[in-house]
Parts: structure tokens; sequence; C-alpha cells
């Protein structure tokens, strides 16, 4: 099924790419396919960010709640539940949104790091061999050689800009706090290691995958940077416009 309904369809995309690329420039084409990939993926992503910023504006009444009803831990979720529903909050949509799209992002992982191999067996029929596959990213950055020090460290830099953006301001550790929460601590520990480690731990692992790999990933960052600012910007300007107009 994977292959089927993911691999194949993508692969044949990136031939079918490939085919109207000017010079057949396989990084081109992996950029090319890549943007329309996360273009179709787009509906999902916005109701995320969404969700999250929502979550986020409810973080103070959700701490009242939680301080309120700390002996009762069952009242507690109940009225968490309550307020998730009063504020067309859904929880999971974020979980449900990233199970959906993983499939995709896996495949084209696949994808390209084969991108450079022509499976004839699985190009369909009204998909064109490519004659001219130049493996030559822009004529000088070979897609199949690793250890692509420059790509790698562009992977690791685009990752963090692009964490920046997704992950929320961590929140201020109160100074009358004598004994922060194991809850406080881990969420702040997990943030450092999303923002700083993560990136750091991708430049190495994009230096043993082929040029290819690091191109994909250096062009969804750049993408999903460009829409978390363009999206976030947007609902708060129409918000914006709803305060002003109340």
């Amino acid at each position: 099924m994977f292959n089927t309904f993911l691999f194949n369809p993508l692969y044949n995309c990136l031939i079918f790419i490939i085919n109207m690329v000017p010079g057949g420039d396989i990084g081109i084409a992996i950029i090319i396919l890549t943007i329309l990939v996360r273009l179709v993926i787009l509906p999902l992503y916005i109701k995320s960010i969404r969700m999250q910023m929502k979550m986020k504006e409810i973080e103070p009444i959700m701490a009242e709640i939680k301080i309120k009803y700390e002996k009762d831990k069952m009242e507690q979720s109940r009225q968490i539940m309550e307020l998730y529903k009063k504020s067309k909050i859904n929880p999971f949509i974020t979980f449900v949104v990233l199970l959906i799209q993983l499939p995709i992002i896996l495949a084209l992982f696949f994808v390209f790091k084969d991108s450079f191999v022509i499976h004839k067996d699985i190009i369909y029929s009204f998909i064109n061999i490519p004659t001219n596959v130049n493996q030559q990213f822009l004529g000088f950055i070979d897609i199949t050689a690793s250890k692509n020090y420059f790509l790698a460290v562009m992977t690791g830099l685009t990752q963090y800009i692009q964490m920046q953006f997704a992950l929320p301001k961590p929140a201020k550790k109160d100074p009358n706090s004598k004994n922060p929460s194991f809850k406080d601590d881990l969420a702040r520990s997990m943030d450092i290691q999303m923002r700083y480690v993560m990136p750091i731990m991708i430049i190495f692992i994009s230096i043993g995958l082929p040029a290819a790999i690091s191109i994909y990933w250096v062009t969804s960052n750049v993408i999903a940077t460009v829409f978390e600012i363009i999206i976030k910007r947007n609902i708060k300007n129409k918000k914006e416009d709803v305060v002003s107009v109340v």
C-alpha cells in the first residue's frame, strides 16, 4: 500500500518533472516536487498552526483550572475538556495532522534517496523515461554523494530557523518558585533539545546521507518557515481586525 499509493505516484511525479526541467537537473526537480507536496498538505498545516495558537491563548485559563482543581483530578479534566469545547479546540488535531503527513514525508524521503536511480519497472506507461538525467545540481553539487558539508550545515541551519518560528516561546521561569515542577523542567529541557540540540544532530545525520536528501530537507525547512510566518501573521491580523470592529 505504501508503494502503490505513496512511493510510486511521487516517484513518477519526480520523473515527470525531470523530463520538464531544462537539462534534466534532478536537484531542481526535487525542489519543485517538495514545494508541490507542501502546497498539497498546506490546509492540514494551517489547521495545525491555528490549533496551536488557540492552545497558546487558553494557557492562562488552563493554569487557573489546574490550580483551582489541583486536588480533584476528575473535575480538573472535566473543566479542561469543557474549556476545549467552548474554545472549539480539538487537542488531538495536531497529532492527527502529523499522522497524516508522516507517511507522505517518509515517501518523499525514500523517493529522493533513490532519485538518481531510474526504476523503469515502476514508471507509469504515460510517463516518458528521461533520456537526459543530470545528477549535478546547478552544475556543481553531486546529488548522489554523501559528506557534502555545505548542504549538511545548511540543513541544520534552516532546521534551527524553522524551530524558532514553529515552537512557542518558552514560559519564563517563575523567580518566586523554589520547587519547580517536574513537568516544567521537562518542558524546558524538551524546548532546548528541539531548538538547539536537534539542528546539530541533523547536521551530522545529513553528512552521511546523499546530497539529494539534504536538498529536500533544506527546501522543506525553508517552505515550512515561510508558511509559519505568513499563516501566523494572517491569523493575527484577522484577530486584530475583529477587535477593532468590535
